[in-house]
């Protein structure tokens, strides 16, 4: 479709999981804003355009697909100022009852296929000496709690990947951060998968950590006040490398850095009723 001169001179978006939950909030946060959004999904109708935001197929796990989804979309925005690498899947049980195929498959989609999209993005991103590229992490990759030890471990890959990516691009114009949000009331749930070799030694402590989660997310934040924190690090004239999303987030945040490991320790076990 043609661009109009006007077009050109707002900014653009490209997102990865929008048809719900984070992706679809932050994509009508960002359209709102001012933006020009593509959000993608894996099974995106062609041409399908939902609450007035473009949307096509991207499948992160698969080079082609990512590799096509970028080019389409840089071909209709003309231009791709900000990535939102929002895409991902989650695992629960103990890290004993995950076989080493399900490990392999989680990281796959939230780790390998934000940088599948990021390297497809970044070459755009420096011919143009601009852009920005947030990541949607967790305060698990922060703060790892019991029973979700590979989820976790992408997230805290995650942050390893982007702090160091920050420092390899921004000399082009382009800036890298990680979105940080806590429990978040959204369909990500039906999108969780249970680990897929359980163990009864672990049923006891398997089921206080589900009383736990919740307890947590009856209180949990919104997909929205998550988009708020996305728009806010898209706008950001002094980007930061983590953005802590919502009170729970910020909290963990808080206490990660500056209690001391031992009662932090404490506070967790506590929190998931471990003996």
């Amino acid at each position: 479709m043609p661009i109009s001169k006007a077009q050109s001179r707002q900014k653009t978006a490209f997102l990865t999981g929008a048809s719900g939950g984070i992706g679809r909030a932050a994509a009508v946060a960002l359209t709102n804003a001012g933006y020009r959004v593509i959000g993608t999904s894996r099974r995106a109708d062609p041409d399908a355009v939902r609450d007035g935001i473009r949307m096509i197929a991207c499948d992160v796990t698969s080079d082609e697909s990512v590799a096509a989804a970028v080019a389409r979309a840089h071909a209709e925005l003309g231009q791709i100022d900000l990535l939102v690498n929002n895409a991902g899947v989650g695992l629960t049980g103990a890290a004993e009852e995950s076989s080493i195929a399900q490990v392999r498959s989680l990281f796959e989609t939230n780790f390998h296929g934000i940088v599948r999209v990021a390297n497809a993005v970044l070459p755009i991103m420096r011919g143009q000496r601009d852009g920005r590229i947030l990541n949607v992490g967790s305060a698990g990759g922060l703060a790892p709690m019991p029973y979700m030890a590979y989820y976790s471990a992408t997230k805290h890959a995650l942050e390893g990947y982007s702090e160091s990516l920050d420092h390899e691009v921004r000399e082009f114009g382009v800036r890298v951060a990680v979105i940080e949000p806590a429990a978040t009331r959204t369909s990500f749930e039906s999108s969780t998968v249970n680990a897929d070799r359980p163990l009864n030694a672990y049923d006891a402590t398997r089921a206080k950590y589900l009383v736990a989660f919740e307890r947590a997310m009856a209180i949990a934040d919104t997909a929205e006040s998550v988009a708020e924190t996305i728009v806010l690090a898209a706008h950001d004239k002094t980007p930061r490398l983590r953005y802590a999303s919502g009170k729970a987030g910020r909290q963990i945040a808080f206490a990660r850095r500056f209690l001391p490991r031992s009662l932090f320790d404490k506070i967790v076990r506590k929190q998931f009723g471990l003996a």
